[in-house]
């Protein structure tokens, strides 16, 4: 085992089995390399939205019903400058 992986077993459907030991094959790579190249991928993109979900919440409630801020204009909602 390459130090600093782990082993696991995972189950998966008939179709789910074939479908990853096909595009393995496309990547030229083992089933197992790439099904934790595939999960690496989607936990680093739950990660990213997760930080950009923070950045968003923190700038406060964009379109608070309470709010006495002024809605953004078209122009700058799409960072277009007028005229």
């Amino acid at each position: 085992m390459t130090p600093g992986r782990k082993n696991v077993t995972i189950t998966l459907d008939e179709e789910t089995a074939l479908w990853t030991r096909v595009e393995a094959a496309r990547k030229d790579t083992s089933v197992s390399r790439f099904v934790g190249e595939v999960l690496r991928e989607r936990m680093q993109e739950a990660s990213v939205y997760e930080a950009a979900r923070r950045r968003f919440e923190a700038q406060g409630t964009y379109l608070s019903p309470v709010s006495d801020r002024r809605l953004p204009s078209r122009e700058d909602v799409h960072e277009r400058t007028a005229g």
